[in-house]
C-alpha cells in the first residue's frame, strides 16, 4: 500500500527569538502597503545601501516570488536583476557559470554541487517543504516502490526528487540499476507520465499538485524525511565582495518569509498569480509546504544531508563519501541569517 507521511512539522530550536522576530517583521509587512518601501532592506530597518544583486525566482520557492512581486528589494533601493529557475539544476548552473548571485535550491542539489567544485555556500533556509513525491498516473496498479522493479521513471538529475528517488529505491531494497531513470526536467516528467511514456514520476510541487488536480495522478510513495530543505545559495566570491548585499538579500526573505506566515490567504492568491497557478493548485502546494522555521542553516538541516552522501556516492554523482562530507562541512554560512534575526526589530515601522 502507498506509504503517507504526516506533514512537516516546524523545527523548535531558537524558537523564542525567532517567534520574537517574525512577529515584529509580519507587523512591518502587514503594515506596508503593496508596492511601498518595507522598512529598508539590510539589519531590519538600517539604511539600505545601493547595489546590483542578480537573483533567482523560482514556483518551487514561493519566497522568492513574495520578495520579487512586492519588490521587497528594489524599495530597499536594490537594482535586482532577476532571473527564473526552472530547477535547483539550474539554479546551480547560474550560480556556477557567474550567471547569478544568489539562486535557491533543495539542500540535496547544492550539496552535490559543492562536493563536485561548484563555489556555493547556503546563507537561509527558506522552506521545510513536502515537495516532492513518487507519482504515478491515474489508473496505475503500483501499489508501493518495490513494484517499480523494472519500470521506467522519469526524473531530473541533481534535484531533490531525484535523491528522493534515490533514497525510496534504497528502502524498498532496490537500486538505481534495477530501474530505467530518463533524465527529464520536471515540467516535462510531469507531461511524460500523463502521457503514458514513464511508469512512475519524481515529481516536484507545484507541477506535482498540479498533476493529481487536474490529471489524477496518485502519489505513490511520500516521505516528508527524505525531502531536503529549500535552500538560498551564494557564490563564494559574491559573499567576499559584497557581503552587505548578501545580507540584504537574507533580510528580505525575513521580511518575505513573516507576511507570508501572516497572511495565508493573500500568500495563496499572490503564489496563483504569480505562478500562473489555479487556486486549488496553489493552496496544495502550500499546505505542504512549512514556512515558520529556523532560518539558519545549521543541524537539521546537516542531518538530512548526511543520510543522502552515501546514496550520492554510490551512484556516482559525487567522487566519494569524503568528497561530499568534506563538501557538507563547509557548505553552510549560518552568520547571515542570524545577523537578520540578531539585528531583525519589532518597532521599525513601515
Amino acid at each position: 500500500m502507498p506509504t503517507s507521511r504526516p506533514a512537516p512539522a516546524p523545527l523548535r530550536s531558537r524558537r523564542t527569538a525567532l517567534g520574537l522576530v517574525l512577529g515584529g517583521l509580519a507587523a512591518v509587512a502587514t503594515a506596508c502597503a503593496e508596492g511601498e518601501p518595507s522598512g529598508g532592506g539590510s539589519g531590519g530597518g538600517a539604511a539600505a545601501a545601493s547595489g546590483r544583486v542578480r537573483l533567482d525566482y523560482a514556483l518551487y520557492n514561493p519566497l522568492s516570488l513574495v520578495v520579487r512581486q512586492r519588490r521587497i528589494l528594489e524599495d530597499a533601493g536594490l537594482e535586482v536583476v532577476w532571473e527564473q529557475s526552472l530547477g535547483s539544476n539550474k539554479a546551480n548552473e547560474f550560480l556556477r557559470n557567474d550567471n547569478l548571485d544568489v539562486a535557491s535550491t533543495a539542500g540535496s542539489a547544492v550539496l552535490q554541487a559543492r562536493a563536485n567544485g561548484s563555489a556555493v555556500r547556503t546563507i537561509d533556509v527558506y522552506s521545510q517543504p513536502e515537495w516532492t513525491a513518487l507519482v504515478v498516473a491515474k489508473g496505475s496498479t503500483a501499489q508501493d516502490v518495490a513494484s517499480l522493479r523494472g519500470k521506467r521513471i522519469a526524473a531530473t538529475t541533481g534535484t531533490d526528487p531525484y535523491f528522493f528517488l534515490q533514497q525510496a529505491l534504497a528502502e524498498a531494497g532496490l537500486s538505481a540499476s534495477d530501474v530505467e531513470i530518463t533524465n527529464l526536467q520536471h515540467a516535462d516528467g510531469r507531461a511524460a507520465l500523463e502521457r503514458g511514456d514513464v511508469d512512475a514520476w519524481a515529481g516536484l510541487d507545484p507541477n506535482m499538485a498540479a498533476s493529481q488536480l487536474q490529471a489524477g495522478s496518485r502519489l505513490l510513495y511520500r516521505n516528508v524525511a527524505f525531502n531536503t530543505f529549500g535552500m538560498l545559495n551564494a557564490r563564494e566570491q559574491f559573499l567576499e565582495e559584497s557581503p552587505e548585499l548578501a545580507q540584504q538579500v537574507v533580510d528580505a526573505y525575513g521580511q518575505a518569509r513573516s507576511w507570508a506566515i501572516a497572511n495565508p490567504e493573500e500568500l495563496a492568491s499572490l503564489y496563483a498569480e504569480q505562478a500562473q497557478l489555479t487556486p486549488e493548485v496553489a493552496q496544495l502546494v502550500l499546505e505542504r509546504t512549512g514556512f515558520d522555521i529556523d532560518p539558519v542553516p545549521g543541524e537539521a538541516q546537516r542531518k538530512v544531508l548526511e543520510a543522502i552522501v552515501p546514496l550520492m556516492a554510490a551512484s556516482g554523482d559525487v567522487d566519494s563519501e569524503q568528497v561530499a562530507g568534506e563538501a557538507l562541512d563547509g557548505l553552510f554560512a549560518p552568520e547571515f541569517a542570524e545577523k537578520a534575526i540578531a539585528s531583525a526589530s519589532p518597532s521599525v515601522g513601515s
